[in-house]
């Protein structure tokens, strides 16, 4: 631009164009300045104001964490066997800030496609852990071959969302021991918020029910993870940092899978449990629950229409081992040793039996309808007499019985690791009645309570614990789960019961076994065999069958005591030949190599 120009033929520069000049000059001017103190402006309010949040912004959009969840320590049972363990499977993740929020929807509406997952679910996920956010998210877990072909068939059309590979659980005997392990899962938002103060994130796989919840914090270990720059496409150009995942504690468990299995088989179909545990420290060497569920069920996405058989009206996930029922004629271990331990009857005691008594004006009936003539406490156990316990109960009194009766450990939890689950079961007293019925204890209950029945209530647990006493010489244990569980294994309370007091409870326990209602026990493939049989009443529906017994009977090792809900049958013959079936696996003849095996072990 020319400022002055040269004179022309013709013309004359006047003072009047030359002022013109100057103006516009001087608009031109005060435009740069504005044009460029507004540019200034800016760029100061970005670099300094807003500075540090654009350039984090900008550090996001190139800086990708990657977290690394540790592998969860494997379960073995006291063999070393493998009971729950770790396998690798596909998931899909999803990388929130690849996108931005108004981009989202098309991509989650093919995943949804996809991974056939309501697109809702996804965008839930998303949302609570923010659009901004520069973590991967887990939107499924356990893919199938045809989906992780889908996903890289469509990987055009869906821009932030990976495939990788990670640990799940893996349950490799299936539904085994279902209600002893658990399950794992993902954290829900109750549950997140719950544990996120002690480290827990959004989409952690937490422990479930059973020993995979008690032992959580041993078996879940420490997250890693890894901070890597990636370019436009998302591919990772270098790592920044990392830190290893560091795996869970493996642990060892008193179960014995073998056994397991044999109990397993023996309830069958059957509703209800089988429990086995070492008569001497409370081990527990097998746990069975029917009906059940098979826990790797929950190592991929579980689909409405499985969850809604899962809640079943059988409660499959209800452990009926931790679950309270009427113990019925089993329970006259605790009447036998009351009777004897109040002073009021001897060991020798003989009373006369009768088709049924009449106390307080209710008649109460022998389960034979005819009575068993004259018996001793030995003869009323074989036999299993109920007018004979009816005589006890009513001689010792509600308040005799029920304190023998909580020193045997019912009515309070027995201290296994399953405590969550676990039932204390019921102990009824006057106290307890006046609250729910506004009525007073009478000699009715106590009479129906001798023969187990009325208002009692007890776990097949605890029924195990009440023949572990017996078996032991009279001491009270506490099962336990883990194996190297030092405070429970050496754990035992002494019931303080007379020498005579044990003597007759195995002589009477024996004979029950030799000649009487648990005939099905005396055979030639176990020891000699200690039991007690039951048959609870169980109104609206059918009887519960019972069964307990311990063996070698001159040395007891183990109890083993089963329970059929509502099978309809009596306990010596639906649920005595469980219990043998089990006792035969626990004492069947170990063939030359495993003995052998067994010896080069032994230090």
């Amino acid at each position: 631009m020319t400022l002055i120009q040269s004179s022309s033929p013709g013309r004359h520069t006047t003072s009047r164009s030359v002022g013109r000049n100057y103006q516009s000059l001087f608009v031109m001017l005060i435009v740069s300045v504005f044009l460029l103190g507004g540019i200034g402006s800016r760029l100061a309010y970005l670099q300094i104001i807003q500075g540090e949040q654009n350039r984090q912004l900008a550090e996001d959009n190139r800086i990708r964490l990657i977290p690394k969840p540790p592998v969860r320590g494997n379960i073995f049972d006291r063999k070393g066997k493998i009971l729950a363990s770790s396998r690798l499977s596909h998931s899909v993740f999803l990388w929130p800030i690849a996108l931005k929020p108004n981009e989202w929807p098309q991509t989650l509406k093919r995943l949804s496609e996809l991974l056939n997952i309501p697109q809702e679910e996804i965008q839930k996920r998303v949302e609570r852990e923010g659009f901004n956010s520069p973590s991967l998210i887990r939107i499924a877990r356990g893919l199938s071959p045809a989906q992780i072909t889908a996903l890289e068939e469509y990987s055009d059309q869906l821009e932030g969302v990976e495939v990788d590979i990670e640990a799940v659980r893996n349950y490799p005997n299936g539904d085994l021991a279902a209600h002893v392990l658990g399950y794992t899962g993902e954290l829900n938002d109750e549950e997140f918020a719950e544990r996120k103060a002690e480290g827990y994130r959004l989409g952690d796989i937490v422990g479930q029910m059973g020993v995979e919840e008690a032992f959580e914090q041993q078996l879940r270990g420490e997250w890693g993870g890894q901070q890597v720059e990636v370019d436009g496409a998302g591919q990772v150009l270098r790592i920044l940092g990392q830190k290893e995942a560091k795996a869970g504690k493996d642990i060892t468990l008193t179960l014995d899978l073998d056994l397991q299995k044999a109990a397993e088989a023996a309830l069958g179909n059957h509703k209800g449990a089988i429990v086995a545990l070492n008569s001497n420290n409370g081990a527990v060497l097998a746990m069975v629950s029917r009906p059940t569920y098979d826990p790797n069920l929950f190592s991929t996405r579980i689909t409405p229409d499985t969850w809604k058989q899962l809640q079943s009206k059988d409660h499959p996930f209800v452990n009926r081992a931790l679950r309270g029922f009427a113990p019925a004629s089993t329970f006259k271990i605790v009447t036998t040793t009351a009777g004897i331990e109040s002073g009021k009857y001897s060991p020798r005691t003989v009373l006369q039996t009768y088709p049924s008594i009449t106390i307080a004006g209710t008649t109460f009936a022998d389960w034979n309808h005819a009575g068993f003539g004259p018996l001793g406490f030995a003869g009323a156990l074989a036999w299993s007499s109920d007018t004979f316990f009816y005589q006890i109960g009513r001689g010792i009194g509600g308040e005799t019985l029920i304190d023998w009766t909580r020193k045997y450990g019912f009515g309070q939890k027995t201290g296994i690791e399953l405590a969550p689950e676990e039932a204390a079961g019921l102990v009824a007293d006057d106290a307890w009645k006046r609250k729910q019925f506004n009525w007073e204890w009478t000699v009715g209950d106590t009479v129906n309570m001798s023969i187990g029945q009325g208002f009692l209530q007890a776990t097949p647990l605890q029924v195990a614990v009440m023949f572990a006493v017996p078996a032991n010489g009279g001491d009270r244990i506490k099962p336990h789960l883990l194996k190297d569980n030092e405070e429970s294994r050496n754990w035992r309370k002494s019931l303080d019961i007379k020498p005579e007091t044990v003597q007759v409870l195995r002589q009477g326990l024996r004979q029950v076994v030799s000649s009487g209602t648990g005939k099905a026990m005396d055979v030639p493939t176990l020891p000699p065999t200690s039991g007690k049989s039951g048959t609870a009443e169980a109104p609206p529906g059918l009887s519960h069958a019972w069964f307990g017994a311990y063996a070698p009977a001159d040395k007891p090792e183990i109890v083993v005591v089963a329970f059929a809900e509502h099978s309809g049958g009596g306990g010596g013959k639906v649920a005595a030949p469980m219990v043998r079936q089990v006792m035969e696996s626990y004492f069947k003849p170990k063939k030359p190599a495993e003995s052998t095996k067994a010896k080069q072990k032994t230090p």
